[in-house]
Parts: C-alpha cells; structure tokens; sequence
C-alpha cells in the first residue's frame, strides 16, 4: 500500500484586462500621461479624455489619479499637478504575472481582484511514500477459508482480508414510478371520476393537415416554421385525408365559409401534407371530433368504425331528441408526448408531455370551461390559478392558464385553452349549435409545482436523482 499527502497552493494570474494594464499601463497612469501640466497647457475636459483613451479607462483611471494625488481640476477641466509618478498597480501586476504571488501582501492581492486585474486559482499536488505494507505484488488477500486451503495447509501462510464487522450491507433496491408518471396516473384518474373516455393518441407523426390545418391555424403560421416544429425528410409526405373534407378546410382556409372571412392567403397543398412530430395532442382530439361528427355527416368510415365506437360514442349519454341531428355529448382525455423546437431552460423541453381534453355539448359557455379548470386543478391541489385572456388561430375565445410556483415564487403558465372555433367544428360536419371546449395542460410544470422542483432539466433527463425517484412520495391530491 501507499500513503499520500494533499499539498495546496493558491497563486494569482492576470485576467484579460490585466493583461491589458500590462501592456499599457494602469488606467490612473494613462489619464495622467494624457494631461497637460497645470498653467502649461489648456485643460483637458472629461469628454475629450474619453475620447482620447476610452470611456472605461477614463471612468476608473480619473477616480484613481484623483485618489493617488496625481492630477487636480482647472475650470471645466483636468491638469496633472506632479512631474513623475510611480505606476505601483503595473509594478504589481508585473510581480503577480512572474511569481503567482505578490510581497505586498494579501491587501493588495485583494484590491487587485476587486477591480478584476487578477483571478486566484488554486493548484493541488500530492507527495506518495510508500506505506508500512507496501508490496510490488498484485496477489489479492483471502475473503473466505476454503476446504481446499485447509487440506493443503496454505491457510498457515496466506494473508487474509480483514472482516468489517459494522458493515450494514448492500440496501435491497426495488422499481419505482417516476414522478412524472404518479402525477399522469393521478390526472388520469380526475378525468375518470368526471366521467371522461381516454382518446388513442399513438401516432406521434401527424400531417401538417391534422396537426394545423383542421385547427383552422394558418399556414402562414409561425409555429410552423423550421425553428418551432420538427420536420421528417423521411418520408416528407402523408397520404391524403377525406377529399371532401379536406375540400371544406382548404375553402374556409382560402374563401372563408360559416360566417367567416377566412384567411384570404394562397393555400398550399405541399404545406398541407408535411410530416411532422406532432406539436400538440389536439391533433388526436381533431381526429376524434371529426369521428364524433361522423354521426351528424350520417357517415361513419367502415374503416373508423371501431375505433369510433370505443372512443367517442363510449361517452354518449342521454335520450335523442325527437329532431335527431345524430350529435351525441363527449368528453375525451388523453395524456401522452409533444415534440417543439424550443430552447431548453429552466421551464422548457423540446419534448414533454400535454394534458389534452376536449368537452363537446350544445351551448356551453366560457363560463362552464373556467369552472371546470377551477374544479379541475383543485382536485390535483393547487388552488392558485389565474385565467388570460390569449389568441388561439383554432379556438375562441382563448384563455392561458396559470398557477403560482412556490418554489419559483412565480405564476407559471401550465396551459392554454379555448372554445374550438366554428372555422374548424362545422367544416367537420357539427351542428351550429354544438360548442366544443378544448384545452392543452402541462404534465410536467404541475409536477414540479406538486413536489417543489424549481428546474424542469431535473425533472427528466441526464440530471435526474435516482435517488430522488425511488424516495419521492406518492401524490394524494
């Protein structure tokens, strides 16, 4: 074995405006070598020394010259009043450069730093001596007393490893949900007791269709830009949807149509078929309110039939009125990843996970939406939410929903939300009537909220603690 010793020295280097000093000289010497002599030449004033020798110089260079007694003021301007000077701060600099040190002691050293002339970097080096057991040998020592050894003897002369006694043991570890996903199951279960069916949301490559256009989001749209949405190169393009609806959405688009004025820009039907990671769930809840409204088109596709039929119409409630239009009431969930092109922080991931639902009945009002989110958030816990109003291209009006981050000490924004405008429900083939509230909700920001976690890069990712996972408690909202 061997035996070390940890030797520390602290030594001091020029930064980059120290270097600078070195070069030139001292801010307080530049300002002085620049002034006339008092009664020998004409005053320089503050703005021509700034000019002369730069804005930062002059600031800290007149204060110091002033202070060292080395120039005085005449009228509107500055005079050198002492024939030499001694530029103490280059000497020292010079010293702290050669040596790593200064002889003039730690006040200096410590008046240098705070004007940022020099940075204390501290070295580490190690003396090794050979211990009492050293030994060039790499056998390794006995754990356990064999047969073997006791029958061939080598038991008398083998070195042993000594036994820790104390030693409590290598712990016994287990699974453990993530946080992330103890607050999904939470959220899952309040969508259930409120009586709401879970949408398939499976297909993370959606259309630029399905994604914007059945949204009614322009496609002039910044959100669709390279630097907002991930594109795929392979393959570019999606199969072409329903040619009758996608007729309507690119009319209402272009022309207008149900009581509005449209967009009255260019339609693109290359725009319209990118591939894209889907930017939000709402994508999937487009697909299933165009289902939903299959029953009011009086047409089902043979090929959505199932899927239909397990997922809206599951929610169907309610006797049919004497006029049936074949609308049936739905409320639909889903939980599950989105992908955007943001730039990661503290509050911000290029992939995390939205909590979508959408509520579809005759004449709901904002009202019923604000109350339901207020229900909503209470039963996962936290009671401090406020409303904005917001622009949505697909709903209207549109609400931001925030909650306060203690941790933070912020309101955070957790989601956004809206009552689907008629641009995008009636070309689906919905009754005027019927209103639809949508809203996209943050999986991980209330989950900070819940378990005090200020970055959300410790949430998910590289930086998460393990331990942090297994011994996080179960939420009870």
């Amino acid at each position: 074995m061997i035996q070390y010793q940890t030797h520390e020295v602290l030594s001091h280097f020029p930064t980059a405006e120290g270097v600078q000093v070195l070069q030139d000289g001292s801010h307080e010497a530049r300002v002085w070598s620049v002034l006339p002599f008092k009664n020998q030449g004409n005053p320089i004033t503050p703005a021509e020394l700034r000019k002369k020798i730069g804005d930062e110089t002059s600031k800290v260079g007149q204060g110091r010259a002033f202070k060292n007694g080395w120039i005085a003021k005449e009228g509107d301007g500055l005079v050198k009043i002492v024939e030499q000077i001694q530029d103490t701060t280059l000497n020292d600099l010079q010293e702290v450069a050669l040596t790593g040190t200064l002889k003039a002691g730690e006040k200096v050293l410590a008046d240098l730093r705070k004007r940022k002339l020099i940075i204390q970097k501290k070295g580490q080096w190690f003396t090794i001596h050979k211990g009492p057991q050293f030994s060039t040998s790499t056998a390794r020592p006995e754990t356990d007393l064999t047969a073997d050894m006791l029958v061939s003897g080598s038991w008398k002369t083998a070195t042993y490893k000594k036994y820790n006694f104390e030693a409590e043991g290598i712990p016994t570890t287990g699974g453990a949900l993530h946080p992330l996903l103890k607050v999904r199951e939470e959220i899952r279960n309040i969508f259930l007791e409120m009586g709401f069916a879970e949408m398939p949301t499976s297909s993370f490559v959606e259309s630029g269709f399905w994604c914007f256009d059945a949204l009614f989001v322009p496609q002039q749209h910044p959100a669709r830009d390279l630097q907002d949405t991930f594109y795929l190169s392979d393959p570019k393009e999606s199969l072409p949807p329903n040619p009758k609806y996608y007729e309507r959405v690119s009319q209402v688009h272009e022309h207008g149509g149900y009581g509005s004025a449209g967009y009255r820009a260019p339609w693109s039907q290359e725009e319209s078929r990118k591939l894209l990671l889907r930017t939000h769930t709402t994508a999937s809840s487009a697909h299933m309110l165009y289902k939903l409204a299959a029953r009011c088109r009086g047409e089902v596709p043979e090929e959505d039939q199932k899927e239909f039929t397990h997922g809206a119409s599951s929610t169907t409630s309610g006797p049919s009125s004497k006029d049936d239009d074949g609308f049936r009431p739905a409320k639909l969930f889903s939980i599950d990843r989105v992908f955007r092109n943001e730039t990661m922080d503290a509050t911000h991931l290029a992939e995390f996970h939205q909590v979508e639902g959408v509520v579809a009945d005759r004449n709901l009002t904002l009202a019923d939406l604000i109350g339901f989110m207020r229900v909503f958030f209470s039963k996962m816990g936290i009671e401090k939410i406020r409303f904005k109003p917001a622009y949505n291209p697909y709903t209207e009006p549109s609400l931001e929903i925030f909650a306060f981050h203690p941790m933070l000490d912020r309101w955070v924004e957790v989601g956004n939300s809206g009552m689907f405008r008629p641009e995008m429900l009636e070309p689906m083939g919905f009754p005027k009537d019927v209103r639809v509230h949508g809203w996209g909700l943050s999986l991980e920001r209330p989950t900070m909220i819940r378990y005090g976690i200020n970055n959300i890069r410790t949430l998910v990712g590289h930086k998460v603690s393990i331990d942090g996972i297994e011994s996080s408690p179960a939420v009870m909202f």
